[in-house]
């Protein structure tokens, strides 16, 4: 899985794999486990695994009762639009505060006995985040905010499994995937993990992203003490994202990522390779999951929206309860709605990953939801996933190469030529938006033009 370059780094498999089993930072940046130590039933486990069971699967077996389907994301019992009103979930958290809300609501209703959630880690090192099993409202409250970062699930899997007790854990789509998989492996594991909160997810970052911004924001890694990818500004739409960094000495850079030659977040900059094979954008294997609603009027809203699917019928009785009492404002959507805030991801997921498994491959051959197909697509949208798809695999390498050499210039130009390129043929910015309209307005006159042939010869 690994060599195939369909390995998340999730740390599931190292979770059945025994002591001195671990997870490590390769050259990337990217976390991957020991090969040295393969579990029993690793094949069913591995959330890429073409033998491993579909989101389709995990969900009838756990959802087969929901009011709602839709092929796009999955089984469900309502969907919503909104933000937390109590308390300071939504000015904490990158978005409208109900990933943080819930996961309190569980603990304050005695649902669960902890937590896991990623928050920041302290100490040098790469790795500024990791899961954390939280048993209280102030801990959880540490793990607000997105974390674009590698982390993986070994660690607090087996805490879950060493101590009696029920959790909860809060995951983007192929973590949570994962742990249902090993579930299904594990009867202790099975037994005491009773909620699973899914994030929506664009794709998996390796740790160069951060290290990137401090070059950019005229630092060293080495400085860097933590990282905001989100600064929340109220006055501000929530799309204008600011990444914020703080640093050993006690003082702060921050950008606007539009003027980060990879702030662009469709271009795929240092993106895992494994997130060009995934087809779920919601978590459709969760109990309930949460976006960014990245529709106007909310993502003007500096404040910050969520989009919710809920999926367990206790989970939504817990949310409908707190909207009567006014401590959530939610209005109820349809699963069209939801894909609309998502028209990008879905995209990507669908389109492009039907283009994408249509390319010859070596190694293990992934096995989706999605059927191969390149026939169709107008030559630009396929530019604009191939385009993706190399800067992905390009910008590991250039920013290696970059970072041993010490000369961060060297990647800095090449992102940003691979920027204009990227932004030119999806945008139609600049000379080479222009270049690429011309070619395409000369293409669509030349098929009108033969189309009216055919039409003429065939009355």
């Amino acid at each position: 899985m690994v060599k195939s370059g369909l390995c998340i780094g999730c740390g599931t498999c190292m979770a059945e794999s025994g002591d001195g089993a671990a997870m490590h930072l390769d050259r990337y940046g990217q976390l991957k486990p020991d090969r040295s130590n393969n579990p029993a039933g690793f094949a069913e486990l591995c959330p890429f695994s073409p033998h491993a069971r579909s989101e389709d699967q995990i969900a009838l077996a756990r959802f087969g009762s929901a009011r709602f389907y839709d092929s796009r994301i999955g089984r469900f019992e309502a969907a919503y639009v909104g933000h937390v009103l109590e308390g300071s979930f939504r000015v904490d958290g990158s978005s409208g505060g109900m990933a943080s809300w819930t996961a309190a609501e569980l603990l304050r209703r005695k649902l669960v006995d902890a937590v896991a959630h990623v928050v920041p880690r302290e100490g040098d090192g790469e790795r500024l985040f990791r899961y954390q099993l939280s048993r209280t409202a102030e801990d959880l409250r540490k793990g607000a905010k997105s974390r674009y970062h590698p982390v993986e699930l070994s660690g607090v899997v087996a805490e879950m499994k060493r101590h009696p007790g029920r959790y909860a854990v809060v995951g983007i789509p192929c973590f949570i995937k994962a742990l249902h998989l090993l579930s299904l492996q594990d009867p202790a594991l099975r037994e005491r993990l009773a909620f699973t909160l899914g994030l929506f997810c664009g794709h998996m970052k390796s740790t160069r992203f951060v290290e990137s911004f401090a070059w950019q924001m005229g630092t060293d890694m080495n400085a860097v003490a933590g990282v905001d990818y989100r600064l929340k500004d109220p006055r501000r739409p929530a799309n204008w994202y600011t990444a914020h960094l703080r640093l050993k000495d006690g003082s702060t850079r921050s950008k606007d990522w539009w003027h980060l030659v990879d702030g662009d977040w469709g271009a795929g900059f240092f993106q895992n390779s494994a997130c060009n094979f995934c087809d779920d954008v919601v978590a459709e294997t969760a109990d309930i999951s949460f976006g960014d609603a990245w529709v106007e009027p909310y993502s003007s809203d500096g404040l910050g929206t969520n989009v919710v699917i809920v999926r367990s019928p206790l989970l939504q009785a817990l949310v409908a309860d707190a909207v009567k009492e006014g401590r959530l404002e939610l209005r109820e959507v349809d699963s069209d709605f939801i894909v609309e805030t998502q028209a990008a991801g879905f995209r990507q997921r669908r389109e492009g990953l039907a283009f994408r498994l249509a390319w010859p491959r070596s190694g293990v051959q992934p096995r989706k939801r999605v059927a191969p197909a390149w026939k169709g697509l107008p030559a630009q949208r396929m530019l604009v996933y191939g385009l993706r798809s190399a800067i992905s695999a390009a910008s590991h390498r250039v920013f290696w190469f970059a970072r041993t050499m010490k000369i961060p210039a060297a990647y800095i130009h090449w992102a940003s030529a691979m920027l204009a390129l990227y932004q030119g043929v999806t945008y139609s910015r600049g000379w080479i938006g222009k270049l690429v309209d011309g070619v395409s307005m000369r293409g669509r006159k030349r098929s009108k033009d033969e189309g009216s042939k055919d039409e003429g010869a065939g009355a």
